[in-house]
């Protein structure tokens, strides 16, 4: 294990300063009318753009005629940047007129001040990796810093260096993108770097056995993959050294983080503007094919273009699925009846609710939908409850979905601690959970201001296969994930709705395939089971196509066998042949 202080890492990056102070002098904010056309549509026509304080004339002008003098003169454009950056990025936020963004920075800043107020300097880190998220969390650590220390009475914030440590993993499969932009922005903001070139938990074991570090803030967003079960403040995993992780953005989306940076301005590395939407590494990731320029496959637009936020981990490498036989992800689980043989669909039904198995409430949507999914021609195979489990709704999800054409799964949606629906989806499809803004829109129309929560915690979707259903009888979209829809009525009225505006959209769309519905009927007897047990056995034989059953509605009541196909004349074929096997008048047909 190596491990590289602040000091001697910057010695070695000494030579590249004067390609810094080029590439200062270049950057304003690259691509800055895309990016304003883009802000336009997100926040409105009225973004002003926050022009950053022009540097020292003298300076600029390069007034200093020697090589020593002309050093002296970058380090000390550097240390007025860098005792001005935080006092700019606080400013940038406050004088926006993005709303959404100014409330996830004084959000992220009161966590980074909290953290502070409760651990002295010397107790925590900051671990950086060179990619957007950490880049945005280098700058709110920098103006939380500056808020903190203008709280405490420190002279104006001045910071010549960043006086968190900060820790960086190297990894021979990195992007050299990002480890020369790594050690760029360390020596550009004075970081005190430790690199790591051992994996994450034993680099860290060793550093925290040197060191009496308590807490370290995370570029962590809710969706990542390690993010499932933290919040703003979690204890270390068991096994791994003990230590508080801080996530400042835990609740940022893709589109809060190029908000920011391009509200304010800073430098990120340079794969973001060649298509790159997430970065990992050199051996998983591509630049995303939804940013690529028509008719060429080698060029790309810039990250903050993406469209979909829900689509950033588009250009890492997908493994091959564990799951055989599943249908792509464009065929949306089903497109044509030339997939099935004959004109039988089948669907499976999910009910999430303690409630339910606790006796509590009774389930009234399992046979509304039933008796729906027989009127378009599908046969229902199964109808499970289950209890608010992520593992439990994971596993029986993965099992429906690659048996059944379709899924309809109710129950555990919203923002409480038991609705876990969506997430046992996305761990089903091997996905994260992801912030959908356009969802996240809709909440917010209905919720408005009066929510005190996180409304953002309530838009998080399985990433890359959700679809979106609108209609305009319905407030807020139906949720379609490849062949799981997720309904969100809590009453038979509320999924009549549902059902009908699911209806309309199929006509317009491949949503369902609408086959002939079935037919039933019901005859009745007196005769006992064991009498009526083995002819009926044998007519199921003769009748294939059809689904024979009997029941009673009481212990002492009559057999009532029931008839099911979507052919009348078979039914009527199979009542006679039932009645040809038995006395006259042994069978009543019911009404």
């Amino acid at each position: 294990m190596e491990l590289i202080g602040g000091s001697s890492s910057r010695g070695s990056r000494d030579a590249s300063k004067e390609k810094l102070t080029d590439e200062k002098e270049a950057f304003v904010n690259h691509a800055e009318t895309a990016w304003y056309q883009v802000r336009a549509e997100w926040v409105g026509d009225q973004s002003k753009k926050l022009l950053r304080p022009p540097r020292d004339s003298a300076m600029r002008n390069g007034l200093c005629k020697n090589s020593d003098n002309v050093i002296l003169s970058w380090v000390m454009q550097e240390m007025i940047v860098c005792s001005r950056v935080n006092m700019e990025i606080d400013k940038a936020i406050r004088e926006c007129d993005d709303r959404r963004l100014q409330t996830k920075y004084n959000n992220a800043t009161y966590v980074i001040q909290r953290a502070l107020a409760l651990y002295s300097i010397e107790e925590v880190a900051f671990s950086f990796n060179g990619g957007k998220d950490s880049t945005v969390l280098l700058h709110l650590l920098r103006a939380g810093y500056f808020l903190h220390t203008k709280g405490h009475n420190s002279p104006n914030g001045d910071l010549k260096d960043f006086p968190i440590r900060t820790i960086y993993f190297e990894s021979p499969s990195a992007f050299p993108e990002i480890n020369s932009f790594t050690y760029d922005t360390a020596a550009t903001y004075g970081l005190q770097i430790d690199t790591i070139r051992l994996d994450f938990k034993s680099g860290l074991e060793a550093l925290l056995k040197d060191n009496p570090i308590r807490a370290i803030f995370l570029g962590v967003r809710i969706g990542d993959p390690t993010a499932v079960g933290q919040e703003q403040f979690s204890p270390s995993s068991p096994g791994w050294p003990p230590f508080m992780r801080v996530n400042p953005i835990l609740d940022w989306s893709y589109r809060d983080v190029w908000a920011f940076l391009l509200t304010c301005k800073v430098k990120y590395c340079s794969l973001y503007d060649q298509g790159y939407t997430s970065i990992g590494s050199i051996y998983d990731t591509v630049p995303n094919s939804l940013l690529s320029i028509s008719n060429s496959s080698k060029k790309f637009k810039p990250a903050y273009l993406l469209a979909d936020g829900r689509l950033e981990r588009a250009g890492r490498v997908k493994r091959p699925s564990s799951t055989c036989g599943q249908l792509p992800v464009d065929s949306n689980g089903l497109t044509s009846l030339d997939m099935h043989k004959n004109s039988m669909l089948t669907a499976s039904i999910i009910a999430v609710g303690d409630e339910i198995l606790f006796g509590i409430v009774e389930d009234q949507l399992g046979p509304y939908l039933c008796k729906k999914l027989h009127s378009v021609g599908w046969s229902v195979l199964q109808l499970s409850v289950l209890h608010n489990n992520i593992d439990s709704v994971a596993e029986e999800v993965e099992r429906q979905k690659s048996t059944t054409d379709m899924v309809f799964i109710y129950g555990g949606v919203g923002p409480l601690h038991s609705d876990v629906t969506l997430g046992g989806i996305a761990k089903a499809f091997g996905v994260r959970l992801a912030p959908d803004e356009e969802f996240e829109e809709y909440l917010r129309h209905i919720i408005g201001d009066q929510c005190t929560g996180d409304r953002n915690e309530m838009a998080q979707l399985p990433e890359g296969i959700t679809e979106l259903l609108h209609h305009d009888k319905l407030s807020v979209p139906l949720i379609k994930c490849q062949n799981v829809i997720i309904v969100s009525a809590t009453n038979v009225l509320e999924l009549e709705k549902q059902w009908d505006c699911l209806i309309e959209l199929t006509k317009s769309s491949d949503l369902l395939t609408l086959l002939e519905p079935y037919v039933s009927k019901h005859v009745t007897t007196n005769l006992s089971d064991v009498e009526v047990a083995q002819p009926l056995s044998k007519l199921c034989l003769e009748f294939p196509d059809l689904y024979i059953g009997c029941y009673r509605k009481s212990r002492y009541g009559s057999v009532i066998v029931s008839f099911k196909g979507k052919d009348q004349t078979r039914l009527e074929s199979a009542i006679k042949a039932l009645e040809k096997k038995f006395q006259p008048g042994a069978f009543t047909e019911m009404n």
